[in-house]
């Protein structure tokens, strides 16, 4: 009885002090905003806007199911053997190219040019070609080879090629189904480095960013190629192209997520990130973010109620802070950082941002999140491409290296290397895929699967 009567006597001690703390706590939440488990205020709607993952299986898209970089696997190898993972199989031959390999529907998809053509590739997952499809002519100008890699949905696959031809094909036999010439349709031209935007397909819509003067992003039907919508046009002043210049496409690739119950694009263009209504094309919000060269070529990456986004030969990376008010948006930058990845993507995860310098510092940068204070750099290898699965990052260095990386706070620990190109002009930009328990890199006109499965593959 007496130890009784001492327990509840010490639980009405505790509820006393909690209940003289709980208007404080809700006096900071009313002021400060909620903290969620991300590190990111909650928006005024009181909900986080969250990726739109495709509806096809596989790796059917530019990173990812979720365009977000990360393969959501396990059973993974921590350590690799010496001199790297078990090779299942490898492809020559594929062209000349920098766009990553996408997976539906056990077909590997993958793009590269020949000395005329730009062609579609599509592989048994064993590497043996099923069937190849034109799009257009092959890419010649300053950096010469295939951009952007395919998107799978439903029974078609999509491509934009260099020139601004988007193309549906069936995805069963590589048959031409339509063709849309963006820049004609769009009043658009193409840019220095040629268009290389990966499309984002949702739903009945295929997305992409024409940059042009009847419309800086559009919306295709799917099934006929039919213009269902256009965003109006970014006029730009003082440009030397006209006292009001449309601002034309770069070179990134958008992300697509729901708030609320609506559906947001948000993508570059040559000098400003956006926000575009899905459902009507209704431009919501620009952002000016200046480069040298006018490239923005990192996919925007969406952090809580922020999107962080970057570009080399700039002020720096930037995540905008986005309010939704009804049907608009708005955003305002949360924090800057001196993070400049230019194409080789960065990864957000567990309260993380990482991704690889571009000018003027060498290797890899790891952010807090949510301030954007940079926690720890390493200089020991150069910038690449990078992908994250099974707890770790898979990094792949544009001069060869293969990289598996733990990181977190306190630190980059590397846990295995292999070189995976020998002779090699720094252009290792094809970024790596992981899925199913397999690693897939690509160097120009050779594919190689590693099995990168604790247990291996059977």
């Amino acid at each position: 009885m007496v130890w009784a009567m001492t327990k509840l006597s010490a639980i009405n001690v505790m509820l006393q002090r909690w209940c003289s703390i709980v208007p404080s706590v809700v006096i900071y939440l009313m002021v400060f905003g909620a903290v969620h488990a991300d590190g990111a205020p909650a928006s005024s709607s009181g909900t986080l806007p969250r990726l739109v993952a495709s509806t096809e299986p596989g790796w059917p898209q530019w990173r990812g199911p979720m365009r977000d970089g990360i393969a959501r696997e396990s059973g993974l190898l921590k350590k690799w053997p010496e001199g790297g993972p078990k090779i299942i199989w490898e492809a020559g031959n594929i062209g000349h190219g920098y766009s990553a390999p996408v997976i539906a529907k056990d077909k590997i998809f993958i793009t590269g040019d020949t000395e005329s053509h730009l062609i579609i590739f599509a592989l048994n997952l064993d590497g043996s070609i099923v069937w190849l499809a034109t799009n257009g002519a092959s890419w010649k100008d300053p950096y010469p080879g295939a951009r952007a890699s395919v998107a799978c949905s439903g029974e078609n696959v999509y491509h934009l090629n260099a020139h601004g031809r988007l193309v549906c094909l069936e995805q069963a036999t590589g048959r031409e189904k339509w063709a849309v010439d963006v820049t004609s349709r769009f009043k658009a031209r193409n840019i220095t480095w040629a268009f290389s935007e990966c499309l984002l397909v949702d739903e009945q819509k295929v997305y992409v960013t024409a940059g042009g003067d009847a419309g800086l992003m559009a919306a295709l039907d799917k099934n006929t190629g039919q213009t269902l919508w256009t965003s109006p046009p970014l006029r730009l002043k003082g440009e030397g192209e006209g006292e009001s210049a449309a601002d034309r496409a770069s070179y990134a690739s958008p992300i697509l997520f729901e708030w609320d119950g609506s559906r947001y694009l948000v993508n570059c263009s040559q000098t400003h990130a956006f926000g575009v209504d899905a459902r009507t094309g209704a431009l919501l919000w620009t952002y000016p973010m200046p480069t040298t060269y006018k490239v923005l070529a990192a996919t925007p990456v969406l952090m809580g109620d922020g999107v962080f986004v970057t570009g080399p030969d700039s002020p720096g990376g930037t995540l905008l802070r986005m309010t939704r008010n009804g049907t608009s948006v708005s955003v305002a930058p949360a924090w800057v950082s001196k993070l400049d990845t230019c194409h080789g993507g960065v990864i957000y995860t567990d309260g993380l941002l990482v991704g690889s310098w571009y000018r003027g510092r060498r290797g890899w940068a790891c952010l807090d999140a949510q301030t954007g204070q940079l926690l720890h750099q390493t200089n020991a290898l150069a910038k690449g491409s990078q992908i994250f699965a099974d707890g770790l990052f898979y990094w792949l260095t544009e001069d060869g290296q293969m990289v598996l990386v733990q990181a977190d706070r306190e630190k980059f620990t590397f846990l295995s290397q292999f070189r995976f190109v020998e002779k090699h002009k720094n252009d290792v930009w094809a970024h790596p895929v992981v899925h199913q328990g397999r690693l897939y890199l690509r160097y120009h006109e050779r594919l190689v699967c590693f099995d990168v499965r604790q247990n291996g593959i059977p």
